[in-house]
């Protein structure tokens, strides 16, 4: 055999080789690799194609798989009533878009390399699994993972996985969502249900009940997620807080690189965030319990105790630069966390 047909034969062979690799991965039904953010030098979004298929990239992929589908095997229409965790039928992925991999909308980049860490609603430290467990409680509006189970394994390892070379306490820009300036007055829902008409009601429907994906029942839960109703977050997630949803409305409306979307004032987000905040949505009990060391309880919680004098409706809607300046009469120090 000669040289040049030896060569043929071992790239013929290559691509056989990675051909009948993608096929079996079909096959056998792995999760498919949806959009993510691209990575850059400052953005560290590591491939999830690079990963092998082993058991430690079957786990990653099927956390992916997981939070992107969240309603399909946790939600309260799969088919396995024992996974029935979630009390609603969002997605992970509805506060963490593109798989978790959006600059300034709330990623999943770098954030398991922060754990344990100080949480203040707790007032202790938490593992990565405390804060997957709080969101299943708050903003999926159900109850806690098993420790042990598969899938909140799976979840870590992708989360782990999301923090691919980052190290312990480095700061990234892009992570959370980005601070925005305390307006001078109260944020107002009248108002905000006009920004809402202008900006949001085509997508998220006029009674912020979203667009399925299929039909009621069938467990494919929302390609845009209700606001709020019985299938949205509960009193205990962070975005009910106005001042939370506000970043993160501002920072979602951006839109992603080459796909821009109209962008809210400052005004216009908080504005907007509590139109969506007055709306009816699920109750968290026990609120009241959040936040035990109360110098951090956050001045838009509107669920007692209150700072003296300062009613719920304040509490939640603002002027919040007062609420600011009467806690640290109150209580004299910064907040931890």
């Amino acid at each position: 055999m000669s040289k040049k047909v030896l060569i043929l034969v071992i790239v013929i062979a290559g691509l056989l080789t990675t051909l009948g690799t993608v096929l079996l991965a079909r096959v056998q039904g792995q999760p498919s690799e949806t959009k993510q953010s691209a990575a850059t030098d400052d953005w560290p979004v590591p491939d999830i194609g690079q990963l092998p298929n082993d058991k430690f990239g079957q786990m990653v992929r099927f956390g992916k798989e997981l939070m992107e589908k969240t309603p399909k095997y946790l939600g309260p229409e799969a088919a396995d009533p024992s996974k029935r965790y979630a009390g609603n039928n969002l997605d992970c992925t509805s506060c963490h878009p593109d798989g978790g991999t959006r600059k300034f909308v709330n990623p999943f980049v770098g954030n398991f390399a922060d754990f344990p860490q100080y949480r203040a609603r707790e007032d202790a430290v938490g593992t990565i699994e405390d804060r997957i467990n709080g969101c299943m409680e708050r903003s999926m509006n159900g109850r806690p993972l098993p420790l042990d189970s598969v899938e909140m394994k799976a979840m870590t390892a992708y989360l782990k996985f999301m923090s691919t070379g980052v190290p312990v306490g480095k700061a990234i820009a892009g992570r959370g969502t980005p601070k925005l300036e305390l307006i001078d007055r109260a944020a107002d829902p009248v108002k905000g249900k006009e920004v809402y008409g202008q900006f949001c009601v085509q997508c998220h429907g006029e009674n912020g009940q979203g667009k399925r994906v299929g039909k009621i029942g069938d467990g494919q839960g929302y390609q845009i997620p209700p606001l709020w109703g019985p299938d949205s977050y509960n009193t205990g997630a962070g975005v009910y807080h106005v001042t939370l949803l506000a970043r993160f409305v501002k920072a979602a409306m951006q839109g992603r690189p080459g796909q821009p979307q109209p962008e809210l004032s400052i005004e216009q987000a908080f504005d907007v965030a509590a139109f969506v905040d007055s709306m009816p949505r699920p109750q968290k009990a026990n609120l009241e319990a959040d936040f035990p060391a109360r110098k951090n309880k956050p001045v838009d919680s509107d669920f007692p105790p209150y700072l003296p004098g300062i009613s719920p409706t304040q509490h939640k809607y603002g002027p919040f630069k007062p609420l600011l300046d009467e806690r640290a009469k109150v209580y004299g120090e910064t907040p931890q966390g």
